[in-house]
């Protein structure tokens, strides 16, 4: 049976992976994969190297089609199942109608799933355009919206009005996001000139900028130091609570998945072995044998030892003493 916990990422989620498979020749680098992202939490994606983590996220976001499997991305808050199931069965890409709208993701080309699904992500290797400035590249992440805003001609060319409306809204967008991420003063700057911790924040701004519904953050802390780790999850705390937006994220640095994290999936070789809150995945022996390195019959000798461990601190307690 469910717990409350699960139940409530269950109940109402913003992406759904089931029975997610991706396979390269004889190589199964996810194998069976199910969960759910819930909306407005903070889901960490974690896993020694090579689990598939990366591999999860290309199929999420249109880099890879999937071997098996389907990815559902719901906008809205009363989409039923049977629309999905109608959906899956019409063969079409995506639904909407009053209710909300539904993606099927494993479907769509990747700059559709930008675009129109409203699934924004960073990789695990800085990609900004290091000669450009730090505004151009917030920018030109709203190129959709000012090329419509110029009907696709020379309308932004002759000044529009409209298409100088919709310039100056986004310039506003950029420099608003410029002020949360601590950038406003770099706005000017080429964007490769900025120290490392600082292009990190800018790939996340940048990703905002498209009015994602979903936020895929491919190890936004690696290489930041434990003050610029600090300043991301304040970030992301921010992007989760004052915009509405879902946050899925891979991450070795277990400080950032632990402290901000609503809900945890474990993979080890492309397959789920732990998924549920921070406390409960911190304590699960599978996920401490994993990242042991521990065999598959040693799982029962570890969690003998965390027992034992866990005993001889409550009788420590129970005698006076400290842990």
């Amino acid at each position: 049976m469910l717990n409350e916990t699960t139940q409530r990422w269950t109940k109402d989620p913003v992406l759904t992976v089931e029975h997610l498979t991706m396979r390269f020749g004889g190589l199964v680098a996810v194998d069976d994969l199910s969960f759910d992202v819930g909306r407005g939490d903070i889901t960490a994606l974690i896993g020694p190297n090579g689990a598939g983590k990366t591999t999860v996220f290309n199929c999420v976001t249109g880099f890879y089609k999937p071997t098996e499997g389907r990815i559902t991305m719901r906008r809205g808050r009363e989409v039923p199942a049977a629309t999905v199931e109608t959906l899956t069965s019409s063969g079409r890409q995506y639904r909407r109608d009053e209710k909300g709208s539904v993606f099927l993701l494993e479907r769509m080309a990747d700059f559709r799933i930008t675009a129109v699904a409203g699934v924004a992500r960073t990789f695990q290797n800085i990609r900004l355009f290091g000669g450009m400035t730090v505004l151009e590249n917030l920018l030109v992440a709203q190129h959709n919206v000012l090329m419509r805003a110029s009907g696709y001609t020379i309308g932004g060319l002759i000044g529009l009005p409209g298409y100088r409306r919709a310039a100056a809204a986004a310039k506003d967008k950029a420099i608003d996001w410029l002020r949360h991420t601590d950038l406003l003063d770099r706005a000017d700057d080429p964007a490769a000139d900025l120290p490392y911790g600082a292009q990190r924040r800018l790939e996340i701004a940048r990703a905002m900028c498209t009015d994602p519904s979903l936020l895929c953050l491919d190890e936004p802390a690696a290489g930041l130091n434990p003050r610029e780790s600090a300043e991301l999850n304040t970030l992301l705390r921010y992007i989760r609570d004052e915009h509405d937006v879902s946050v899925l994220l891979i991450e070795h640095d277990m400080g950032v998945v632990m402290e901000i994290s609503d809900h945890v999936i474990v993979l080890d070789y492309g397959k789920k072995i732990s998924d549920g809150s921070a406390d409960k995945v911190r304590n699960d022996p599978k996920v401490i044998a994993a990242y042991l390195g521990v065999d598959d019959e040693e799982v029962e000798a570890v969690e003998a030892d965390l027992e034992k461990v866990s005993a001889d601190v409550s009788a420590i307690r129970m005698d006076g003493g400290t842990a």
